[in-house]
């Protein structure tokens, strides 16, 4: 195939010549999925939403790091530093967004405790704007609702201090290309309906 492009301007008009090469490409850009984070997570880095002491990414730093020191395995880790990641481009459903980057790649306890963080963080501040704090309720009976009020209490709402020594996102980036360079929904990462837990400390 010597085109570098399709030959078509109209999807419905594509024959199958064009849709393999496309798959080439795409096969190709998922691989570096992995570069496109760090990209994104260095922007957070410099640019940041105002008004706290810390930016995005040492956000996710600081949650990371305190994963790993917990002894947490590589999927908690590569979520707790991502769980923010859709702040950018999403902030008002930056969880479900964020979810949505990590889905392919780790089980689904851990997309499902970062795409609901929102709204179990709420039990910290929602009162001082005359919000319900306690909406996180509505998921009592779900088997990852504990899992998920740990991660915010012990990884994520003490993650805002300036104090805190993490470890850099150098130290991070093998551990993001890892998840991300497995197969997308591969079902030996992807669990359903499994509750390991954060680790005990």
């Amino acid at each position: 195939m010597t085109e570098k492009n399709v030959k078509f301007k109209h999807m419905k008009d594509g024959d199958k010549e064009d849709y393999l090469l496309l798959q080439k490409y795409e096969e190709k850009y998922v691989s570096l999925t992995y570069e496109r984070i760090i990209e994104e997570l260095t922007r957070q880095g410099k640019n940041t939403m105002e008004g706290y002491k810390i930016t995005r990414l040492d956000h996710g730093l600081q949650s990371a790091t305190r994963a790993y020191n917990d002894g947490a395995d590589i999927d908690w880790i590569v979520g707790a530093l991502l769980h923010d990641i859709g702040d950018g481009l999403a902030p008002q459903n930056h969880d479900r967004f964020s979810a949505e980057v990590v889905r392919p790649y780790v089980r689904d306890e851990i997309t499902w405790v970062i795409e609901h963080h929102g709204i179990f963080q709420m039990i910290y501040y929602a009162h001082h704007y005359g919000w319900d704090k306690n909406a996180r309720d509505k998921f009592k009976d779900n088997i990852y609702f504990q899992t998920c009020s740990d991660f915010c209490e012990r990884w994520d709402q003490k993650s805002f201090d300036p104090e805190y020594e993490n470890k850099d996102l150098d130290f991070f980036k093998p551990l993001i290309k890892e998840v991300f360079s497995r197969p997308p929904y591969k079902d030996e990462y992807i669990k359903k309906n499994e509750v390991l837990g954060l680790p005990k400390v």
